[in-house]
């Protein structure tokens, strides 16, 4: 089966043209459309074989003394790693912070958008929006684009006249709020070792996808403050230091005697 576009062709002469070029444009531009009587079925298989593996690891919770917001910094795509580099929290405003996993591109274009509007509502409205009005305002937004392929799993996380505020928000427009959340193919490693503090870390070391530099930050009734930015790599040795073996002892000490 073919789509017939001649309806679509411009009819207007070309001066100057040669008769092949000429005798090539006429030619009614078609395709062809896949042999299925499932067309819908047919096309969401085809996104599925082509959706690229992604994998992160973001965690946020909420404290008596405010939030605590963390990430990973490695950006990959099944195999491939393609940078150790990403800034995964990105500052919406200075009390409000948000969490990037999923496609790099949605995320960093929904959240600078999702910060426009929120410096739009503090202008027309003379003060701050909430945490919850931004988590609301970006779950509509990407609810009336849910099933055009974008790809946000993002927590909004931040400080407003209420007090501390989190809330989940992904591509379909789902949105919830809670106390705790990590999100990524890293958070179930997270999550299994949350009351120790080296979550993140311990998420990198297990899931391939996840790694480069672990990234704190604290939300407060001040504002946002970043605490640290330490390589995941140097973390390993910090928590598991390598300890001399025997062997290595024992020669020690009979090259000492």
């Amino acid at each position: 089966m073919k789509v017939d576009t001649s309806g679509l062709e411009s009819t207007a002469p070309l001066f100057g043209a040669n008769s092949e070029l000429l005798d090539g444009l006429s030619a009614s531009p078609s395709f062809e459309l896949p042999i299925t009587t499932d067309f819908d079925g047919f096309q969401k298989d085809a996104i599925q074989m082509v959706k690229p593996a992604k994998g992160t690891t973001t965690l946020a919770f909420i404290f008596k003394e405010g939030v605590m917001v963390a990430a990973d910094s490695r950006a990959s795509m099944g195999g491939y790693i393609s940078s150790q580099s990403v800034k995964k929290i990105i500052e919406i405003n200075p009390y409000m912070l948000g969490t990037m996993a999923g496609g790099a591109a949605d995320c960093q274009f929904w959240h600078r958008n999702l910060g426009i509007k929120c410096r739009l509502h503090e202008l027309a409205n003379k003060r701050r929006i909430s945490v919850t009005g931004a988590s609301k305002l970006l779950a509509n937004i990407l609810y009336s684009y849910r099933g055009m392929g974008l790809s946000v799993g993002t927590m909004i996380a931040g400080w407003d006249e209420t007090g501390p505020g989190l809330y989940y928000v992904d591509s379909e427009g789902g949105r919830l709020k809670g106390n705790r959340f990590s999100v990524g193919s890293g958070s179930p490693y997270a999550y299994g070792v949350l009351d120790n503090g080296r979550s993140i870390y311990h998420a990198t070391f297990r899931d391939g996808a996840s790694g480069g530099v672990a990234s704190v930050y604290y939300v407060g009734p001040n504002g946002w403050k970043k605490l640290s930015g330490d390589d995941v790599g140097e973390l390993h040795y910090k928590y598991n230091p390598v300890l001399p073996s025997t062997v290595e002892q024992e020669m020690g000490e009979v090259a000492g005697a």
